[in-house]
This record gives C-alpha cells, sequence and structure tokens, in this order.
C-alpha cells in the first residue's frame, strides 16, 4: 500500500472514530473518556512517529493543550458569571483530540464552524424537541462537523476570506 493510501486510510478512520462520537453525544450528552483521551493519544503519536503526520509534533501538542484549555476557561468564565457549566469537559476533550491530529492552527477554523454549525442546529435541535432556548444540547456533533470540514479541507475559511477580499 502506497502513502497517499495509508494517509486517506488514516483520514477515514479519523472521520469513522468522530461520526461515532457525534452519534454518543448525540444519544448521551457525553463524550466518553475511553474515546476522547485515546483519540488525544493517538494524534499525538501519529504526528510524532510517522511520516505522513498531518502537523509536526510541537503544533500537534500545542494543539491538544489549546483546544482543550480554550473550552476549559470558557467553561469556566461561563461558570463564574452563570453559577453552572456551560460546556461540558467532554467537549473540552473533542477539541483537544482534534488539536492533537490537525495542529492548532486549525482551531479557529474548527470554533468558527463549529460555532456557525452549532448555532443554527442547536435552534433546529430545540426547535425538533420542543425545548425553550435555555436548554442544553450536544455540541460535540458540531465540533465533529468542523473537525471533519478541517480535516478534508484544510484552508477553506483562509481561502474564503482572501476571495472576498480581492
Amino acid at each position: 500500500m502506497n502513502a497517499l493510501a495509508i494517509f486517506d486510510l488514516v483520514r477515514i478512520l479519523l472521520i469513522l472514530i468522530l461520526a461515532y462520537l457525534a452519534y454518543i453525544d448525540l444519544r448521551t450528552f457525553r463524550l466518553p473518556n475511553a474515546l476522547t483521551i485515546p483519540l488525544i493519544i493517538l494524534g499525538i503519536c501519529f504526528n510524532s512517529f510517522s511520516s505522513l503526520q498531518f502537523v509536526v509534533l510541537s503544533d500537534s501538542i500545542i494543539g491538544a493543550l489549546v483546544g482543550y484549555g480554550i473550552l476549559w476557561l470558557l467553561n469556566g468564565l461561563y461558570r463564574y458569571f452563570k453559577k453552572q457549566d456551560g460546556i461540558g469537559m467532554g467537549d473540552a476533550k473533542l477539541l483537544a483530540a482534534l488539536g492533537a491530529w490537525l495542529g492548532w492552527e486549525a482551531l479557529p477554523g474548527i470554533l468558527f464552524f463549529a460555532s456557525l454549525t452549532g448555532l443554527i442546529g442547536g435552534l433546529v435541535w430545540l426547535r425538533l424537541n420542543k425545548q425553550h432556548p435555555g436548554s442544553a444540547f450536544p455540541f460535540g456533533p458540531f465540533l465533529v462537523i468542523a473537525g471533519i470540514i478541517e480535516l478534508l479541507w484544510p484552508l477553506l475559511l483562509q481561502n474564503l476570506f482572501l476571495i472576498n477580499q480581492t
């Protein structure tokens, strides 16, 4: 099997794992540590030991730390002001895993696309489930959608902004 086929196989397996995580989150409102933590470790290992790496090791480690840290900090701020959690730490571990696989430079695009799809999808979710706007809905599926977009089209967000500037 040539290197390109192996690279594509890794991307397909990653997409399948992410899709499974999205399914679990939709059904249970949980992202299990048994899947998210190994996904972080595998991302760092793949970018460390493989010649087919998505990003260099330092970008992978920083991506994992920053990915987790951003959502941990946002949740801490939300908890400070609202006296309740606003986002689950499973979501933070999922973003850390995406950062470990795709690097820290992918995180702004992932958060942008996840927020955009989450806003639209969250409104649909609340409407379909006949809940009020303050009700919780799973954010993991939107992180997964955004992660897959970044995995398959890594420069999509930059290209969209560049097209509008010319």
